[in-house]
């Protein structure tokens, strides 16, 4: 079996670099992209390895830990407590409508039953479960989306060469060839994608190689592989660039489109369906000494702010070692569930509003419906620059008449109380 997904991969690259000059997203690729769009809300976990230690995903490389010493890491790992029912339950409570999961991250170690490594959670650990595989079942009985988080780069095999920026330090001497490599994932993707059918690949890792401005990642030829197994899967590639042709949607890192806070979204943003993923806490894989969540409000409010911008917010938890979300995390994804539960619709389905994001909020337009999203203001009135013409005005939430002044300039609003709300929305019924 082995040997025959190798070579149907081989045979599909054969065909990938023309087909990528000239891709042209299936049909079927372009109604996955609107769903992705209408969905809005999505929960990143990040979970491997590096949860035992409990220092985040990055410490492998931070603390420059031998390789053949972290995979006996994998000896002791047990998640007694990991139930994919409970996960997904507590996940759909909040709202979100996918769930983004780390397939393979930066350490090399693999989350499922892949037969390409016995490096994986079922062949090297006393576990023995493929956790992908009931997150797959369970995903798919819930009605919720499965997209999956996949590693460009690996700390632990020898065939990830030439080195990267990263990873350095992890004992790696005797370097094999990136062309096994690069066979490699190609089998895994193809793997992942027969077998746990996912929704969209989620790329990372692109960036190790920036100091090595003439290394090719084969990234056409690895698309149209992806494309053409499954023509609606949706690729998106966390390499901080405009897209590169083949890829279905824009990611941001810890940053809303046009923003560029954390210095790593400077890059334009394209006319594909946007995404930008930020960390409840501080990490993206499970630390300990970060218990430092965002409240509600903050959250709730990128939610808003994404939405506002047109794109999505795929929001990070970090599983424990013992494979439980952390309760913090639950807490917070039952409150903004509650809070969709009143203001989805303003949300679910809806595009940025034609009038821009202003420090006083954003705006999210669905049909002929504006939902002027208020999230500072310590006035009563607020100036719309908006030039539809305005049927009504209501407040959302119980649907009170807002009056309203409207000439060529645009529309002022006239509030009867200053908005104190999380998110105090009036929904315009435009004409």
């Amino acid at each position: 079996m082995r040997k025959f997904v190798s070579i149907f991969c081989v045979c599909l690259l054969g065909l990938a670099a023309r087909a990528q000059e000239s891709y042209v997203p299936a049909p079927e690729n372009l109604e996955a992209r609107k769903e992705f769009q209408d969905n809005k809300f999505g929960i990143f976990l990040h979970w491997g390895l590096y949860s035992m230690l409990a220092q985040g995903e990055w410490t492998m490389t931070n603390q420059n830990l031998n390789h053949l010493e972290y995979r006996k890491l994998a000896s002791g790992f047990y998640p007694s407590k990991f139930n994919a029912a409970e996960w997904v339950s507590a996940i759909k409570a909040s709202g979100a409508k996918y769930i983004c999961f780390t397939s393979r991250h930066h350490e090399g170690f693999s989350m499922w039953d892949t037969q390409f490594s016995d490096y994986n959670i079922v062949k090297a650990t006393p576990f023995k479960r493929d956790v992908l595989k009931e997150l797959a079942d369970e995903c798919k009985k819930q009605g919720i989306k499965l997209h999956l988080y996949y590693s460009h780069l690996d700390w632990d095999r020898e065939d990830y060469y030439p080195l990267g920026r990263t990873g350095r330090g992890t004992g790696r001497t005797a370097h094999g060839e990136w062309k096994t490599y690069y066979q490699f994932m190609n089998d895994q993707l193809t793997e992942l994608i027969t077998k746990y059918d996912p929704a969209v690949i989620w790329f990372d890792g692109w960036w190790d190689q920036d100091q090595n401005p003439d290394f090719d990642w084969q990234l056409p030829e690895q698309y149209a592989m992806i494309h053409k197994l499954k023509p609606s899967i949706l690729i998106g590639n966390n390499h901080h660039q405009v897209p590169f042709v083949g890829e279905d949607i824009q990611i941001f890192e810890r940053d809303l489109p046009g923003e560029n806070n954390a210095g790593l979204s400077g890059q334009d943003i394209s006319p594909l369906p946007l995404e930008t993923c930020e960390t409840m806490n501080g990490m993206w894989g499970y630390k300990i000494v970060d218990q430092n969540y965002k409240s509600v409000k903050t959250l709730v409010h990128y939610l808003v702010k994404a939405a506002g911008r047109n794109a999505n917010l795929l929001m990070n938890m970090g599983p424990q070692p013992n494979g439980e979300l952390p309760a913090a995390g639950v807490e917070r994804l039952k409150a903004i569930g509650e809070w969709l539960k009143t203001y989805g619709e303003t949300i679910y389905g809806t595009r940025g509003g034609e009038i821009t994001p202003r420090d006083w909020g954003v705006t999210t337009r669905k049909g002929n419906k504006l939902y002027v999203h208020i999230l500072n203001l310590e006035d009563k009135g607020l100036f719309l620059p908006l030039t539809d013409k305005v049927k009504s005005a209501v407040v959302f939430k119980n649907k009170k008449p807002v009056k309203f002044l409207q000439d060529k300039n645009g529309v002022v609003l006239e509030l009867s109380e200053t908005p104190t709300d999380m998110d105090y929305v009036v929904e315009l019924t435009l004409k």
